[in-house]
């Protein structure tokens, strides 16, 4: 009776692991890859590349990013869905300088924009910067 006893309260107890902070590998495991196929869709959705998105997304999960994608880009297909232009441009991870303060109060006047730069174009140019060598 005793041990009848002490195994109902160790199954009793076990549940309680998330309250005290024990985390669930496996909870944390699919939380990763959900995480991983919503950054996937909202890149497809936008209307990045792949590699953009990896590139702009390092932490993320690459088989599950890849999956998102495709789910994404098969219904975007699916239902004639264009993708909507992002307003904000990303910013590479290896971007995260302290911006300088400005020095002056109205903002420069550019003849045209270019077009942001994107870790496929830098890989391109750096190509070909090596095959003029």
């Amino acid at each position: 009776m005793g041990r009848f006893l002490a195994c109902l309260m160790i199954g009793l107890a076990l549940p309680a692991c998330e309250k005290l902070g024990i985390p669930d590998p496996q909870k944390q495991a699919a939380a990763t890859e959900a995480e991983g196929r919503a950054v996937g869709s909202a890149c497809r959705h936008a209307g990045r590349a792949l590699e953009d998105c990896f590139a702009l997304n390092p932490e993320a999960q690459k088989a599950a990013v890849f999956e998102g994608w495709r789910a994404m880009n098969d219904y975007m297909t699916e239902n004639d869905i264009a993708a909507v232009k992002p307003t904000i441009p990303p910013k590479l991870p290896a971007e995260d300088k302290p911006e300088e303060a400005e020095t002056h109060a109205e903002p420069p006047q550019h003849a045209e924009e270019a077009p942001p730069e994107t870790p496929l174009s830098r890989l391109r140019s750096r190509s070909r910067n090596n095959e003029a060598h």
